[in-house]
């Protein structure tokens, strides 16, 4: 039996600073801020392990507390007379932006309580009970603790009797398992409480003075939300484990979402309400492959891949609080374009919609360029609903792929020779689509001369800035992301002074195989946010280094 205790604190500051000269904004602006973090956590743990005859257990407690402290400020002046003095002088500036100051306080908590026992019989039968209970304040006083369990089997089949006949097969295991896991990462400190803040200045005898307004509906039922997960895998080694395979399985459901609704004022005090009224499925299957080909004393090769297939699903966000039935639109914008050069409407691209994938693709189907009066073309638009071409939401739009990739590959390849060696690192991405806005924003003549076109785009004539799926292209790619050369340099009579002595160069990002014309498929195809599945001059492509390396041990 060991006891241990842990604590730490950190303490984090973040100063920004920014002024913008009058030559290039206006009359010139200043900005300074200031972030502080403080994170205290502590944690007390309790470990037993005992073996018996042909059982063994081994269980956990543990209790944990965590605090965050969140402080900061800022400020933004504007009307400068001079330059001189940037952001180090902020009473240069004679505006002060009534938007642009603000200072905040947040102290949000955490309490933990955490017990596990594994046993094992025989060295072949597992079991593995885990139960978990979480206390936030960030959610609701009537729902402050979460309890999470799980369970999870395995069966060393390869340990038993009836199978050491089998010389090539060195390892067969199979396991399952079911458990609950929550998430409180959309709620914010006082998401639960309603709050009000400063929303104007008026004069009041004629005194300026600061009007509140409430900015948030009181939700004493918010909770965490709750994932649900079955899943099952298999393990597989033979020849000496030269050979392994891997299998896994997994569905889980997320129950009790939070999303952000549309409400009535009144009953409530404000047109917004956090609650958990959504769900969610997400299931899929991870395949690992790993062989040795070649093992020798001076020569050995060894290649590992994996291969996950994904799929999701946006199930519901409607459903009753307190006597309200809520339910969020049927088409709401996730992502859209934007960036230099872009202007025009209807720039939403990626959608959320209910019963779909989260973030599709969601446009007007191009069937082509047509021809104008002045010779230019423009994207001739398919009426998909008969009854003229509407481009708004719901009307002549299409589900036309999803952002986030249906398989993601990942792989390792390492070869040694001698004192020499050689490892690759190569990832993959499939069944995506990204959207290629920047194309869309430069391949249109409209936009020149005030801003530079793509080379071909004088050809083409496009003079149309219209969202349609012409620009929507296959996503796929096959990533060569790092290579590295070692040499372990024999030491010979400097052995006796220095254990290891190594050269080593790498490329990163060395190549990527794909069909998009973009500068580079990798783009944000994973976070749900404003630039998921769009390429529009919002992202920093992905840059190659080199690096060389010398490393050695006494």
């Amino acid at each position: 039996m060991k006891f241990s205790a842990f604590g730490s604190y950190t303490y984090n500051v973040i100063d920004n600073s920014q002024y913008l000269p009058t030559t290039v904004w206006g009359h010139g602006q200043a900005y300074k801020g200031e972030k502080k973090m403080e994170d205290l956590l502590g944690h007390l743990m309790l470990t037993y392990s005992n073996d018996w005859g042909r059982h063994h257990l081994d269980a956990l407690g543990l209790a944990e507390a965590q605090k965050n402290i969140l402080t900061g400020f800022y400020t933004t002046v504007t009307n400068f007379s001079i330059d001189k003095f940037g952001y180090n002088n902020l009473q240069a500036g004679a505006v002060r932006l009534w938007e642009g100051t603000d200072s905040y306080y947040e102290d949000p908590r955490l309490s933990s309580f955490l017990g596990r026992v594994n046993y094992i019989y025989a060295g072949r039968y597992v079991a593995t009970v885990n139960a978990r209970a979480d206390a936030s304040s960030k959610v609701g006083k009537n729902n402050k603790w979460g309890f999470f369990p799980s369970f999870s089997a395995a069966w060393v089949v390869s340990e038993e009797p009836f199978m050491k006949q089998f010389d090539f097969l060195n390892n067969l295991k199979i396991r399952a398992g079911y458990g609950l896991s929550g998430n409180q990462g959309a709620i914010d400190s006082y998401n639960s409480l309603q709050l009000v803040k400063p929303n104007g200045v008026v004069s009041v005898g004629g005194t300026p003075t600061v009007t509140m307004g409430v900015i948030r509906n009181a939700n004493p039922d918010l909770k965490w939300e709750v994932k649900r997960t079955v899943n099952a895998g298999v393990d597989v080694g033979f020849f000496r484990n030269r050979l392994l395979f891997t299998a896994d399985y997994y569905n889980s459901k997320t129950s009790d979402m939070l999303y952000l609704y549309d409400v009535s004022v009144p009953p409530f005090a404000y047109n917004k309400l956090l609650a958990n009224l959504g769900s969610m499925r997400n299931s899929g299957v991870e395949l690992g492959f790993g062989v040795t080909p070649l093992q020798t004393k001076d020569m050995e090769l060894s290649v590992n891949v994996n291969v996950t297939f994904q799929q999701n699903k946006l199930l519901s966000l409607s459903g009753v609080y307190k006597g309200q039935q809520m339910s969020a639109p049927e088409y709401t914008g996730i992502s859209d374009l934007n960036g230099a050069g872009f202007h025009g409407g209807y720039n939403h691209i990626v959608y959320q919609i209910v019963g779909q994938p989260l973030g599709v693709f969601y446009l007007p189907h191009c069937t082509g360029l047509t021809q104008m009066e002045n010779g230019g073309y423009k994207y001739e638009i398919a009426d998909l609903n008969g009854g003229g071409v509407d481009l708004e939401d719901g009307e002549d739009r299409y589900i036309a792929g999803q952002a986030i990739p249906k398989t993601m590959l990942g792989s390792n390849i390492s070869f040694r020779y001698k004192q020499f060696d050689v490892s690759l690192q190569v990832n993959g991405a499939f069944g995506h689509k990204i959207y290629n806005g920047t194309s869309l924003t430069y391949m249109n003549m409209n936009s020149f001369p005030d801003y530079n076109v793509m080379q071909g785009a004088p050809g083409k004539n496009i003079q149309d800035q219209t969202a349609t799926d012409y620009w929507l292209e296959k996503g796929d790619y096959i990533n060569f992301d790092y290579l590295t050369v070692g040499w372990n340099v024999p030491l010979g009579k400097w052995r006796e002074y220095m254990q290891n002595l190594r050269v080593s160069c790498s490329v990163n990002n060395l190549a990527t195989i794909t069909g998009y014309s973009g500068l580079t498929p990798m783009i944000n195809s994973y976070i749900v946010n404003n630039t998921l599945g769009i390429d529009d001059k919002r992202n920093y492509p992905v840059y190659r280094s080199y690096t060389v390396g010398l490393s050695f041990q006494f």
